[in-house]
């Protein structure tokens, strides 16, 4: 107790020794230096799934991996927000790598997680069996932006469509693919969905990384492409704004309105049949 009194009364002494613009100054500096140390254990604790080669820009670099930014930047979204719905928890073929099967009206499903490196293989299939390919079927939680990345782009450049099939999903970095169709259609309660990215703590080396710049290039790099596709950028504020957990799923009038989806889709059974009705995996 007389130990307590004893520094009571310093504190008290101090107070009265120093102008209020002094203590001010003191106390906002003790705030800042608080703040900084909950953020770097933050960011020390994170974890994620995005593998460095995320931020580089080069061929050898992709190998990244998925969604989420670190939680500094998730916003004061209210709790029970009615627009974010849970993060699909895939089983089965869904969590395995992307497998490929070309069916009849040249419809190349997509089917399963955009593992780090499975760009190479839909390059290999387009490759292989361009002449046949008109839609990319998707039904993917996701997974590598940078692997998303250029699988949309060799989309785009091929002129193929995109298509998201009734009831079945496109989550996460998934959107980054079907939005390289040149046509992007989604049938009846099809859901596309995005949330955010974000860089894993260490590099494969072990050696410290800057996390909050990481995020701010794959961040400038997503929208510089969804630009490039001509997507309403609205879509990557919607992804900024939702955490790693949840999914901010567009309803039918969003995926018009901001031009991810550009048609209607087109029924399995409709489709005309292609030149050789070969299934491969």
């Amino acid at each position: 107790m007389a130990q307590g009194s004893i520094l009571q009364r310093r504190f008290q002494a101090w107070l009265s020794g120093n102008p209020d613009e002094s203590v001010l100054r003191w106390l906002f500096r003790g705030t800042l230096a608080v703040t900084f140390a909950v953020l770097a254990a933050d960011l020390a604790t994170m974890n994620g799934w995005l593998n460095p080669a995320d931020i580089a820009l080069t061929p050898a670099e992709q190998r990244e991996a998925s969604p989420g930014l670190p939680a500094i930047l998730s916003p004061w979204l209210p709790d029970g927000n009615p627009r974010l719905k849970p993060v699909p928890q895939p089983d089965g073929v869904m969590n395995k790598p992307m497998t490929f099967e070309l069916v009849n009206g040249g419809r190349l499903l997509a089917t399963g997680t955009i593992t780090p490196g499975i760009s190479e293989a839909f390059a290999a299939e387009i490759a292989q069996h361009g002449e046949y390919i008109k839609t990319v079927v998707l039904n993917s939680p996701g997974g590598s932006v940078g692997d998303a990345l250029a699988m949309g782009r060799l989309i785009r450049d091929k002129k193929l469509a995109t298509e998201v099939d009734a009831g079945k999903y496109c989550a996460s970095s998934c959107p980054l693919v079907f939005v390289g169709g040149v046509e992007r259609r989604a049938g009846a309660k099809a859901a596309i969905g995005v949330h955010q990215v974000f860089a894993m703590s260490q590099a494969a080396t072990g050696a410290p990384r800057d996390e909050m710049s990481d995020a701010q290039r794959i961040s400038a790099r997503c929208q510089r492409y969804l630009g490039d596709m001509g997507i309403n950028l609205q879509v990557w504020v919607h992804a900024m704004e939702t955490p790693k957990d949840k999914l901010f799923v567009f309803t039918p009038e969003e995926l018009k309105t901001l031009n991810v989806v550009t048609a209607a889709a087109v029924p399995p059974q409709a489709s005309a049949p292609t030149a050789s009705p070969a299934k491969v995996k």
